[in-house]
């Protein structure tokens, strides 16, 4: 016999669960379904599923159909009249919190709470939910969709086994961090076609270095050959985003190896602060200039992808053979090997150096040294290309901005 405090915990739960559900459906003016039917339906969910264990599982089926038979019959007889929403989302959502009620019985009740909570709040946000589809071009579902493709169709197929020289190379993980990676920049991406191209310089650094530093820093340095009075605007835009490089550093870190994040983050941090600083002040002279974002690429394009996993697996590959062969030499060794990585694209360095230091002692030591290096390798590429690009009206402001975590990352690597 159960617990009758228990009984009455799972159907005053239901009670309130189908109540909170039915009042927005009310307020919706649904009609078919509303609030006293909905908490009755998700009493009903709890009281089949309690009878069910004592009965069996045909009480749980036949109470789904005895619902799915009340709200056809609401529906024929409405048949008649023409101006009736026949909308499909009350019918389901009532279902749905059958099965919640069920689910008090049969699984945590904060699982159920969870679900039915997150009904409500789904039911009330259509217009949002409306307005996010209306928003999403071709494109923005076709990124959507090809991350879909490479997280849940090829990611599951991938064998788990170390394989290659040094057994130091996983199909599975290599396209684990390529998914990580692609699914950092969608997010930047997806943001920036909300807020628009006219989302202003800090957001658009922001947004910028969310999707690629790198490609931000090509983007502007075009819109300033164009435009050269924009130069300042677009070198805070340029340094804003090189600041989120630091911030995704400590995050590719705290996920790939957690166990070294206090120890590794704080040099990451410092710079972020560092840079923000440098933005701030800069952007206190200019902030009317205006700066509008120039259109960024769909960062989930397949052959972008193969191509990042090439990279991780050829500075995987290449650090661990630097460790192998180079003897004493191979810490000065790796700090080339990072160097050279960092040129266009910090990702890949850093989440083979954050891989490497969960077995190898020297690794975890000194691992954020070769990905400061790399960044402050990143940095100089970027500046390059602002001066060869965007020329010296651009190349003036970059260097200032830049010189800031420069120093700093050299003051770090001596004395930190």
């Amino acid at each position: 016999m159960p617990d009758p405090t228990v009984l009455f915990a799972e159907f005053g739960l239901a009670l309130v669960l189908g109540l909170l559900v039915g009042l927005q459906r009310e307020h919706a003016a649904s009609g078919l379904v509303g609030l006293r039917s909905f908490a009755l339906i998700t009493v009903l969910g709890t009281l089949a599923a309690r009878l069910g264990v004592t009965f069996g599982g045909w009480v749980v089926a036949a109470g789904i159909l005895g619902v799915v038979g009340v709200l056809a019959l609401a529906h024929l007889m409405r048949g008649q009249d023409r101006t009736a929403d026949i909308g499909i989302t009350t019918d389901v959502a009532a279902l749905v919190m059958y099965g919640v009620g069920a689910l008090l019985v049969v699984a945590p009740m904060a699982v159920a709470v969870a679900v039915g909570g997150g009904v409500a709040v789904l039911l009330q946000f259509k217009p949002e939910l409306h307005g996010v589809a209306r928003k999403l071009g071709d494109e923005d579902l076709k990124a959507i969709m090809q991350f879909v493709l490479i997280t849940c169709i090829v990611l599951p197929v991938l064998p788990r086994e170390p394989f290659g020289p040094f057994r130091v190379l996983s199909l599975f993980e290599t396209w684990l961090f390529v998914v990580l990676i692609v699914g950092i920049n969608l997010g930047g991406y997806i943001a920036y076609k909300f807020f628009g191209r006219s989302a202003g310089m800090l957001l658009g650094g922001l947004l910028g270095g969310a999707v690629s530093s790198t490609a931000t820093t090509l983007s502007y340095s075009r819109q300033t050959r164009n435009s050269p009075p924009l130069a300042r605007s677009a070198a805070i835009v340029i340094m804003l985003a090189s600041a989120v490089v630091f911030v995704r550093i400590v995050v590719l870190i705290g996920v790939v190896a957690p166990e070294s994040l206090a120890r590794d983050a704080v040099p990451f941090l410092i710079l972020a602060v560092l840079s923000l600083a440098a933005v701030l002040f800069e952007w206190l002279r200019v902030q009317r200039q205006p700066a509008e974002m120039p259109p960024l690429r769909n960062p989930t394009q397949l052959r972008s992808a193969v191509l990042f996993g090439v990279v991780y697996a050829v500075v995987l590959l290449a650090m661990a053979a630097t460790r192998e062969f180079l003897g004493h030499f191979g810490e000065q060794a790796l700090y080339v090997v990072a160097g050279v990585s960092g040129l266009t694209d910090v990702d890949a360095i850093t989440l083979s150096t954050a891989r490497m230091s969960r077995t190898d002692p020297m690794i975890a030591v000194h691992g954020w040294r070769l990905i400061l290096v790399a960044a402050i390798s990143n940095l100089g590429f970027k500046a390059c290309m602002a001066g060869l690009i965007g020329g010296r009206s651009l190349l003036r402001p970059v260097l200032a901005l830049f010189s800031v975590p420069v120093i700093g990352g050299a003051l770090l690597l001596w004395l930190w």
